[in-house]
């Protein structure tokens, strides 16, 4: 489809600055400069943004033709380039336009559309893609509004190229052909829940006795018989023979 045409009014401005754009805004335009091809002096002016924005309102959308009219009788054919907007409000501040000429090429983005299902989908894979818009060489008048690319062949693994995409007659994609646009990839592993631990079974071998429980270690806390050491007094050491009782005790010899 050939590029849809638009017209935009522009008034000349002498000034620029911060100042001369406050003054600009209040009075609901933008200021703006429209780039001339081979490094020609960029016009000063200033436009109103709604118009833009209407101007652009074509499925061509940023790479719309405008026949930018220019208060005293000039016009000049241009693109919507760039613009600057309000961080807060979102409202456009500043506007840049290139001035092109219809029987000249000019490097535009468009935006690519992926059409169809990749087999690798269905069969559980997962589609990625890589390239949303490629840069293309083409005249003003024959810039495509989309690059539409077919992945329904696709299978895991595999990924589509630049050098397999098709294009119109007089466009020419500048970018390399082995560019990835879309890959379908390897779906990944679940990983596996963690086993519970085991739980201890009684009379396990290994196990550790209860304490107080019956056959518990000799003087394990809380096992029958078992006394208390006295206060400030050490603990025998392992395997040491056992202390003999003071004099005094009940059952010893006087």
């Amino acid at each position: 489809m050939a590029n849809d045409v638009s017209t935009l009014t522009a008034q000349k401005r002498e000034k620029s600055g911060k100042g001369p754009a406050r003054q600009l805004r209040f009075k609901g335009l933008i200021p703006a400069v429209c780039y001339g091809p081979y490094n020609e002096k960029p016009l000063l002016v200033a436009v109103d943004p709604e118009a833009i924005k209407k101007a652009i309102a074509t499925p061509h959308k940023f790479n719309t033709v405008i026949k930018l009219q220019v208060e005293g009788g000039e016009t000049r054919t241009v693109l919507f380039k760039d613009f600057e907007k309000d961080p807060v409000g979102g409202q456009m501040l500043h506007a840049d336009f290139l001035e092109v000429r219809m029987d000249q090429d000019v490097v535009v983005n468009v935006p690519v559309i992926l059409t169809g299902k990749p087999e690798g989908v269905t069969a559980g894979g997962i589609l990625q893609q890589v390239a949303r818009t490629l840069p293309v060489l083409a005249k003003p008048g024959d810039i495509p509004e989309k690059i539409e690319v077919d992945v329904s062949a696709l299978q895991i693994a595999e990924s589509l190229h630049v050098k397999d995409v098709k294009l119109p007659a007089g466009v020419k994609l500048k970018v390399k052909g082995d560019q990835t646009i879309a890959v379908v990839n390897v779906p990944e592993k679940e990983e596996e829940a963690p086993k519970p631990a085991a739980a201890a079974v009684p009379g396990a071998e290994g196990a550790a006795a209860a304490p107080g429980a019956p056959g518990a270690a000799p003087g394990a806390p809380g096992a029958p018989g078992a006394a208390a050491p006295a206060a400030g007094a050490a603990a025998p050491a392992a395997g040491a023979p056992a202390a003999k009782a003071p004099a005094g005790d009940k059952g010893a010899k006087k």
